[in-house]
């Protein structure tokens, strides 16, 4: 799928790029334009529309499927923007302290001295026009632009929560404390984002933002139970009979379901099962929903024990599964503390294959043991994991940190009630998994290829590179041979999605994953096709990737068909 334009004309969508399989960049004139379709599209979704997410030049749409977002070109080229009215958005009205960092040098930089700044800032009504990279960072745009000014050189590596701050033509409050590279020129004690209430965010796309100079603030702050207290009486909760008591949860353990999609306009990303095949048969086995929440495993480690009994299924990276079943209920205290004479005399064990439902009686106690191959490991219990839902998931997002905390030592984890069957499935077999060595991923260009030259493009799919330790559920960092960009500037903000593959000023890749950001001002070179991202996820930490051009998307521009690394055809996706 190839980037189609249209002959510029007033209020259309000049350009549409392909973002990998399943979604597509429109490109407009201006920002006006960009709240004008993300309006309409929200208003009359496309068919197969998943999520829309607008951003300084762009608009992003996401589809459900490969066939749909191919549909999505033509229409998005023919929609007319002058046609629709838009009605306005509320007002919020946020009141703020004009004390910050940066607010001299703002005054030096407009030429309008520290008084002239508050007097253009609380002066004009500006209007959200899009999430940023966290829940409740919203890029509010004003009415005039006496107020561009450019980032700081060095950002800051903590902005403190509630800062008022300016960067380009936008103004934004940070919703949390978070490195920054904004201008700083005041705070404010409103709550950007509280899962409370019914709109998370104070402001939301298509809102206006009036700012109040005020000399101080006051701050209403609700009764909070501290973390330690809070995880202490979730793990004691008197009403959960039945589950799974976590006895050690591993080097990570989160809670996830297929995700959270349709909110990136708020800044939340889906999140999710990073392998959503894996997810979806173990829930399969057991008897669950496909998307019942369950647990999602790191590197092996994860011990339960059955509070109980249970119905259990574990799929994804193949690994040994022991069964403990104690003649005497242990004592996970001292176990843990290495008294195990009178246990080990006493047990009996047994091992449990993968991809396969087994009970786990009242006492009994599971180890996944670390991965042969592959990296994650899915563990579904028959009802699904019993935690609350937040906008509709029950996924922990590690980047904005909305969903349950990873599990913990002591933490009860609940059997739920989300089952499709009254029988548990047959045994299933799964696919292979990657190892150490290398595995290929294809790849479709764009939508930022043109960024590159052909000694780069072809550098990226001629050489292996290292999965590095800095990898995590928001990205894998890869190491090899830097890639250089063939033009200077910056890219203005726009919307990614999970798969893509950014390249940051170093040149390193880093490939998007499920709790990535929904904006990045980095050149995506290429996004790995929807149905590899759940073996992407499987790569472990010190294995290898090797890009491919995929079949049927086309070739980046200045590419050309006779490069080995096009030519060449591989029998499977690992080697």
């Amino acid at each position: 799928m190839e980037t189609v334009t249209k002959p510029a004309s007033a209020a259309r969508v000049l350009a549409v790029r392909p973002v990998g399989t399943t979604a597509v960049l429109a490109e407009l004139s201006g920002l006006h334009d960009v709240l004008a379709l993300q309006a309409l599209l929200l208003e009359q979704p496309l068919p197969g529309q998943v999520d829309v997410l607008a951003a300084a030049e762009t608009v992003m749409v996401k589809a459900d499927s490969p066939a749909a977002a191919r549909r999505m070109t033509a229409r998005l080229l023919e929609m007319d923007l002058t046609v629709q009215s838009h009605a306005e958005g509320k007002l919020v009205q946020i009141e703020t302290v004009y004390d910050g960092d940066d607010l001299a040098e703002v005054g030096r930089l407009t030429g309008l001295g520290t008084d002239g700044v508050i007097a253009a800032h609380t002066g004009q009504v500006w209007t959200v026009a899009f999430g940023g990279f966290a829940p409740g960072f919203s890029y509010m745009v004003g009415e005039n632009q006496v107020l561009e000014v450019p980032r700081r050189s060095s950002p800051r590596t903590a902005v403190p929560a509630g800062s008022v701050a300016l960067a380009g033509n936008y103004s934004a409050v940070y919703p949390r404390k978070s490195p920054g590279g904004w201008q700083l020129i005041g705070r404010t004690a409103a709550t950007m984002w509280d899962l409370s209430r019914e709109q998370p965010a104070l402001a939301a796309p298509g809102d206006r933002v009036q700012f109040q100079a005020v000399r101080e603030l006051i701050e209403v702050t609700a009764p909070r139970v501290a973390a330690s207290d809070s995880q202490a009486l979730a793990a004691r909760k008197p009403d959960i009979q039945s589950g799974l008591l976590i006895l050690s949860p591993g080097l990570q353990s989160l809670i996830q379901d297929l995700g959270r999609p349709g909110h990136a306009g708020l800044g939340v990303s889906s999140a999710g099962a990073l392998d959503r095949s894996s997810l979806r048969r173990a829930n399969r086995i057991v008897g669950n929903d496909p998307s019942a929440a369950v647990v999602e495993s790191v590197a092996g480690g994860l011990r339960v024990q059955a509070v109980g009994d249970q119905v259990l299924a574990v799929a994804g990276a193949p690994s040994a599964l022991t069964v403990v079943t104690p003649s005497y209920a242990p004592d996970p205290v001292a176990e843990d503390e290495g008294d195990q004479s009178e246990f080990d005399q006493s047990e009996q064990v047994r091992e449990v294959p993968m991809a396969t439902a087994f009970a786990l009686l009242d006492g009994d106690i599971l180890t996944i043991s670390a991965p042969e191959r592959g990296f994650r490991s899915y563990l579904a219990i028959r009802g699904g994991a019993a935690v609350d839902t937040v906008l509709g998931s029950r996924s922990t997002d590690t980047m904005s940190g909305i969903g349950p905390a990873p599990l913990a030592a002591g933490q009860l984890l609940g059997a739920g009630a989300a089952t499709s069957s009254n029988v548990v499935g047959n045994p299933e077999l799964q696919p292979d998994f990657p190892d150490t060595g290398v595995t290929v991923l294809d790849i479709v260009p764009g939508p930022r290829d043109d960024w590159f030259d052909a000694a780069a493009l072809e550098s990226l799919c001629a050489q292996d590179w290292a999965v590095t330790p800095r990898s995590n559920r928001v990205g894998m960092r890869l190491d090899g041979q830097p890639l250089s960009r063939s033009r200077d500037g910056e890219l203005p903000s726009e919307g990614t999605m999970a798969g893509a593959l950014q390249i940051p000023p170093e040149g390193q890749p880093v490939l998007f994953l499920a709790d990535h950001p929904i904006t990045g001002g980095y050149p995506v070179i290429g996004v790995v096709v929807d149905h590899q991202l759940d073996l992407a996820a499987q790569v472990p930490i010190g294995g290898s990737i090797r890009f491919r051009w995929a079949p049927g998307y086309g070739l980046p521009t200045g590419f050309s068909d006779s490069s080995p690394d096009v030519s060449q055809t591989k029998d499977s996706q690992t080697k």
